[in-house]
């Protein structure tokens, strides 16, 4: 005689999700409350969603109220837990996927909500704000995303940022967001030949990152700047620009004496033989000058 038959029929997912983002933010039946951010937003929880959906907040939610030594208590913490380094938006879009599976996102909080995603182990979220990250890139932001994909792993992210970068290369260095780039970033930025910027403009642009970098780091222009000024190709520039660049240089120190010295070695020789062969291959954006032709056969 053959067995019971079984299968798994699925209802409608839109109407469960509706019915669960009622319960996001919802007093009514939570046992679990959150104080989030520096305004100390009440967020109300269920703690049995909240565990069941992230393995962080199963073990924040475990944990033994503090000053009770019987770890074989049953009784979990109440709260109210105090989260005041996340904006409670941020927060209660992290909220709101554990219970739908899906989350209302904006360029505002969207590489915050990325942030939260990796510090909960979140990976589905996260590839959700890498998705909106990419699909909403601005020329403003592109640099803090570039930073937050770096620092997060995120590797499709990265060179999906660094392709927008060498697209409008001109406006990205004007903004606030370059001058915030850290030192590694900016260098492994500056090593691509497709950047849309005229060399002179790049010297200057970082010349500027180094600057604020120096202020708010507290630190000498020339240690600072030591890893990007490396991929700063100065033999592309012409003899009258190196004299300018000299007289700058003098004021800050910025770029090594010897970077220059065989930058004028290269005008002198009529050739790049010595220097590594990426510094005397021109980028896309590179503006043509007259001595870049006896630097072609060392650009191969």
């Amino acid at each position: 005689m053959a067995g019971p038959f079984s299968s798994r029929l699925q209802g409608d997912v839109a109407a469960f999700t509706a019915a669960l983002r009622t319960l996001v933010n919802n007093p009514q039946f939570s046992d679990v409350m959150f104080v989030v951010g520096q305004e100390q937003q009440k967020v109300f929880a269920h703690r049995c969603v909240l565990a069941c959906r992230c393995q962080a907040f199963l073990g924040m939610l475990s944990q033994a109220p503090v000053g009770n030594q019987d770890s074989s208590s049953s009784i979990p913490p109440q709260g109210p837990f105090i989260l005041g380094n996340v904006q409670p938006e941020v927060f209660l879009a992290v909220i709101e996927f554990l219970y739908t599976n899906s989350v209302t996102l904006n360029s505002h909080i969207a590489l915050e909500v990325l942030t939260s995603s990796v510090e909960y182990g979140l990976q589905d979220l996260c590839k959700l704000c890498v998705k909106f990250i990419k699909d909403t890139l601005s020329v403003e932001q592109v640099c803090e995303a570039l930073q937050a994909a770096v620092t997060y792993g995120q590797v499709d992210l990265q060179q999906h940022c660094l392709a927008f970068i060498e697209g409008c290369t001109a406006a990205v260095v004007r903004t606030q967001g370059f001058r915030e780039l850290s030192d590694v970033v900016l260098a492994w930025v500056l090593r691509s030949d497709r950047l849309a910027v005229d060399e002179l403009d790049l010297v200057q642009a970082v010349r500027e990152w180094a600057h604020v970098s120096s202020a708010v780091l507290e630190r000498p222009v020339p240690e600072v700047a030591a890893l990007p000024v490396r991929e700063l190709r100065l033999p592309l520039l012409a003899p009258s620009e190196l004299v300018t660049l000299e007289s700058y240089n003098q004021q800050d120190l910025l770029i090594p004496v010897e970077n220059i010295a065989a930058a004028w070695r290269a005008h002198a020789l009529r050739k790049g033989s010595g220097m590594p062969t990426r510094l005397c291959r021109p980028r896309r954006g590179t503006r043509p000058r007259d001595h870049h032709r006896h630097l072609e056969p060392h650009t191969k």
